[in-house]
């Protein structure tokens, strides 16, 4: 295709186009012109995208295109008639892109808060920084555990899901900087390392464990989803490949965001695992058992359910229309 041949010949018809998606009043004629010029408008965008791909006069059509589609549907779609596209194939495409990352964050966590571990109780003169013996071992014996049952399950429920899901949409929000990310993880590997010895020097390491496990998986898991994600989208700034680096955050800061409102459910079911089930005068195999069902649950969505719709076409970017123009065009 000459593309300049090809808009040279219907420059006429979406110059029209462009026209009558700025008027704000029609009549029926308009109306009935209005929806065939916009029609015949897909079909000239769809040629030029499959034979010269991105280029400024498809940019332009598609930018009358939008105006002319919100002038006969007065709005995007309806937020409930999206939830079904939401939730099925953009998050669980999002999370499916993060999901090596997400991997690459939770050996780092873990292999610092070993580290961190070893540490401290090779050196008594470290954990001795943290207090006095009597407050360590008040810490170990009576408010590690003493925690999960310290307040009404609802309200510790409600309590711990908001602070890490707070926690988290930070980490995409503000992966942007490049060190509010790397700073959130090694503070957490570090907090666990050091909670970790403590409970190790009066010999209930075991209690550390158990009690973390149960809520831990999916809550762990889930903050180190959202790290990945902030980190990407740092990335998308620092090697934007073939976009410019506007563009880059733009799509990948709107595709990857979606995992910050996903994890809000996530962090729902550990909080509720966390505030309803580790307290409970259970087998720790049972309350261990409820735990790995829910991360279980959430590997699947975003390592099946999110590679079929990746292998779709999906990024986890809203579409076309709803996105809005990818450049400023002059018209």
């Amino acid at each position: 295709m000459d593309l300049d041949a090809y808009s040279a010949a219907h420059r006429d018809e979406w110059e029209r186009l462009a026209r009558l998606g700025k008027q704000r009043q029609f009549s029926g004629a308009e109306s009935d012109e209005l929806i065939e010029r916009y029609q015949s408008g897909t079909a000239q965008l769809s040629a030029i995208k499959s034979t010269a791909g991105r280029s400024s006069q498809g940019d332009r059509l598609s930018l009358y295109l939008s105006r002319a589609r919100l002038r006969f549907t007065g709005a995007s779609a309806n937020v409930l008639s999206q939830l079904p596209a939401f939730f099925l194939l953009q998050l669980p495409a999002a999370l499916y892109r993060v999901r090596w990352v997400t991997l690459v964050v939770a050996l780092v966590t873990a292999l610092i808060a070993l580290l961190t571990a070893v540490w401290f109780i090779q050196n008594p003169a470290l954990l001795a920084g943290l207090g006095p013996e009597s407050v360590r071992r008040q810490y170990a014996e009576e408010e590690f555990v003493g925690y999960y049952s310290a307040n009404p399950e609802g309200s510790f429920a409600g309590q711990v899901w908001t602070n890490n899901a707070f926690i988290a949409a930070q980490c995409v929000a503000f992966g942007i900087i490049g060190v509010w990310v790397p700073s959130v993880i090694v503070q957490n590997a570090m907090g666990l390392g050091q909670s970790a010895a403590v409970m190790n020097e009066f010999g209930r390491l075991g209690d550390f464990f158990l009690y973390i496990s149960p809520h831990g998986q999916l809550e762990l898991y889930s903050v180190f989803v959202a790290a990945a994600a902030g980190m990407m989208i740092f990335w998308a700034w620092i090697a934007p490949g073939p976009r410019t680096r506007g563009e880059a955050l733009a799509e990948d800061g709107r595709a990857l965001f979606t995992i910050a409102i996903g994890l809000v459910f996530a962090l729902l079911v550990s909080g509720i695992i966390e505030g309803f089930v580790t307290r409970q005068d259970w087998p720790w195999v049972i309350k261990i058992g409820i735990g790995a069902i829910a991360l279980v649950s959430f590997l699947l969505y975003q390592w099946m359910l999110g590679g079929r719709a990746w292998r779709a076409g999906q990024t986890g970017d809203l579409d076309e229309f709803e996105a809005g123009a990818r450049r400023i065009i002059a018209s």
